[in-house]
């Protein structure tokens, strides 16, 4: 069994969450950045035209959520049963949501959006905090169940960026705040957060954060 590989640009991105999945479980992988030659050499390689792109010996995936969904199953990160797994497939698609009016806003309209979008945040982080005070742990970091799962790490990147673009945004809601402490403190993500890779990366291809 070869190691995991993940192809990705040297940003955190869509890709920040697969890697605070590997630090934290303490999964050994490799990451190459495709930046250089991605037109011509790694754009066709990929099932969509697009990263990031997790290679596991044979097989070649792509598509961020679909990455943390197969790592999930692999590594015993998707709950503890039926019910707990279709929680966590919600919270998923619903930060997938929100991801998508961040995105939009940094890339395509961040002079003119980024007040609204801000404006708009409690509104939006309001379900999470909802979702994880009845399902979740927030102190342990959990936000599904009594134990880790993959959304667990796409939840707190949202709230992690969303952060840096709002430093406020998380006061009114005590279950996300303690959620993202818990995990902001574990050894493995903290350990990651002080490294030099993690510190010159940008959160955006474009800089804007």
């Amino acid at each position: 069994m070869g190691k995991y590989q993940l192809i990705y640009f040297n940003v955190r991105g869509r890709g920040e969450a697969t890697r605070y999945l590997f630090k934290d479980n303490g999964i050994d992988y490799d990451e190459v950045n495709c930046r250089e030659n991605w037109a011509k050499e790694w754009k066709s390689q990929m099932a969509f035209g697009q990263t990031p792109c997790l290679k596991d010996n044979d097989l070649s995936l792509v598509q961020s959520n679909a990455i943390l969904r197969y790592l999930g199953r692999k590594h015993g990160l998707y709950g503890s049963n039926e019910e707990e797994a279709a929680y966590i497939d919600m919270i998923t698609e619903g930060i997938e949501d929100l991801r998508v009016k961040y995105v939009t806003m940094i890339y395509k309209n961040y002079e003119n959006g980024k007040e609204p979008y801000v404006a708009d945040l409690p509104k939006q982080l309001l379900p999470f905090e909802k979702l994880v005070t009845k399902h979740g742990d927030d102190k342990s970091g959990f936000s599904v169940g009594n134990k880790r799962s993959f959304v667990d790490y796409a939840l707190f990147d949202l709230l992690d960026i969303n952060v840096v673009l709002a430093p406020n945004c998380l006061d009114d809601f005590p279950a996300l705040s303690a959620f993202y402490k818990a995990i902001l403190n574990r050894p493995g993500i903290a350990a990651y957060r002080e490294t030099e890779a993690f510190k010159e990366r940008t959160i955006n291809g474009n800089g804007k954060q």
